[in-house]
């Protein structure tokens, strides 16, 4: 089983075809359907594909993602192909055109074998709340993946793709990552266009990949970042060469002395980060503790945000535009109210209501302008850390993968990103890494935040602290 893009190039070069490799994962697929990670194979294109990227091989012409075959969260735009968001409400619909994301990957040679199951509109931390059934965590099945990119994570970490593409609005790909002991990359904000993805809170969402390597996490980066006409939200930042690591710089790292404090917070994950600072401190960098008294506002700030804004992004699917129409409704009214009710499963219906009572009158300034305030103080601490570290340091999660169906409490679901939040608030790059095993065999992931746009120096670190971790 092909794990990492480095076994697929040494396949190929051993006399393996882009074919043969894409059939060996459609076989994975097939024997591991118990974990539901793939809504949908694309076969026929994939093949297609696969073939095309056969002959540019034997051409010469390849590029750099030849023989890669990657799996898309199902809330990602393929042309030809369905998207639905894990929701019942866009049921069947068929992509129109390709989101600048994927579309680069496919201009460097990957193969796109299928849509991966996720929480409803990205909305979950469990991958418990598709509307096409939970997905089960590979490492062990009685398990979630995490959310809400958990069928991405189960994907990579089963060996059914060489990676898989996520997006993260509060930790989305490294909450899983770090349930599935996969790479889970959440690029600054704007890094990476959004054009194609379907859209949660627009001002947190950021695309990113789930990988088997460091190396693989970087070059996916490198292919997917940089301008896009057709998100005014992108980066104009000039894009560097993430995949060429300079593991020479010894590094100032601040480590959230609060993020110990948290109620809930697995003893083990905490002894794990210790050994790794110590071993940091031996390697030559410098490691601190700083404080960040706004660790309990995180949480709360982001859901007072992000529902005004799902909201908003969600009025579109109403049975008129966009989405299921309701067989029952009779007239204008009854169409959105039956068409809505039917289409949007529970914690979508919650969050869309939270998010528009925060927005009406009278509580918009009380909640909703409030949260820009909170979010502001968020990002000018985060600011003033990262001034004087150049990285920061913290637990992904603060236990490893719960039991299916056991956190039914929607709150002690939310509490579930308290460590993952911070980047999206700030909008700053984060990465997890599996580098914790616990004592009930269950991976758990140690996250590193970085400066806007430092992408290359947290990825280099990474490799440092990858090394030094797992040697």
């Amino acid at each position: 089983m092909l794990r990492t893009y480095a076994e697929v190039k040494q396949a190929i070069s051993s006399g393996d075809t882009v074919m043969s490799i894409l059939e060996g994962y459609l076989s994975a697929i097939e024997d591991n359907k118990e974990l539901n990670a793939f809504l949908e194979v694309f076969e026929e294109s994939a093949r297609i594909q696969a073939e095309k990227v056969d002959q540019k091989i034997k051409n010469g012409t390849a590029c750099r993602l030849a023989g890669m075959v990657i799996g898309l969260k199902d809330n990602m735009c393929y042309k030809g192909h369905k998207v639905s968001a894990g929701s019942k409400i866009l049921e069947n619909f068929e992509s129109l055109f390709t989101g600048t994301a994927v579309e680069r990957l496919i201009a460097e040679d990957a193969v796109i074998i299928g849509r991966l199951n996720c929480d409803e509109f990205a909305m979950g931390s469990s991958n418990e709340k598709s509307a096409f059934g939970p997905v089960l965590n590979p490492i062990d099945k009685t398990k979630v993946p995490g959310g809400s990119s958990g069928g991405s994570a189960a994907a990579v970490a089963a060996g059914l793709c060489t990676a898989a593409l996520g997006s993260d609005t509060g930790g989305s790909i490294r909450q899983p990552a770090s349930f599935t002991g996969t790479y889970g990359l959440k690029p600054t904000y704007g890094r990476i266009s959004r054009h194609g993805l379907i859209a949660y809170a627009s001002s947190f969402d950021q695309i990113g990949p789930f990988t088997n390597s460091l190396e693989d996490a970087a070059l996916l980066l490198e292919v997917m970042a940089g301008q896009d006409e057709f998100d005014a939200t992108v980066s104009t930042q000039p894009v560097e060469a993430y995949s060429d690591f300079d593991t020479t710089q010894k590094r100032k790292i601040a480590v959230i002395q609060e993020s110990y404090e948290v109620d809930g917070i697995d003893e083990e994950i905490k002894q794990s980060l210790d050994g790794i600072i110590e071993k940091l401190k031996a390697e030559g960098h410098t490691v601190d503790f700083v404080s960040f008294p706004y660790l309990e506002y995180m949480v709360p700030t982001y859901y007072v945000l992000t529902t005004a804004e799902a909201s908003s992004n969600l009025s579109r699917f109403d049975g008129v535009h966009f989405g299921h129409r309701s067989a029952l409704a009779k007239g204008v009214e009854q169409t959105y109210k039956k068409s809505r009710s039917e289409g949007f499963g529970p914690e979508v219906q919650r969050r869309i209501m939270a998010g528009t009572f925060v927005l009406s009158h009278g509580y918009y300034d009380a909640y909703y302008t409030k949260g820009q305030k909170v979010r502001r103080v968020l990002q000018d601490k985060t600011n003033e850390i990262l001034s004087q570290f150049d990285l920061i340091l913290l637990p992904t999660t603060p236990t490893t993968a719960f039991e299916l169906n056991a956190v039914t409490d929607p709150i002690a679901m939310y509490l579930q990103d308290i460590y993952t939040v911070h980047a999206n608030l700030s909008g700053n790059p984060a990465i997890s890494l599996p580098l914790g095993k616990h004592s009930n065999g269950l991976p758990f992931g140690v996250q590193v935040i970085g400066n806007h746009f430092k992408e290359k120096e947290m990825l280099s670190f990474s490799k440092q602290l990858e090394k030094i971790a797992l040697d």
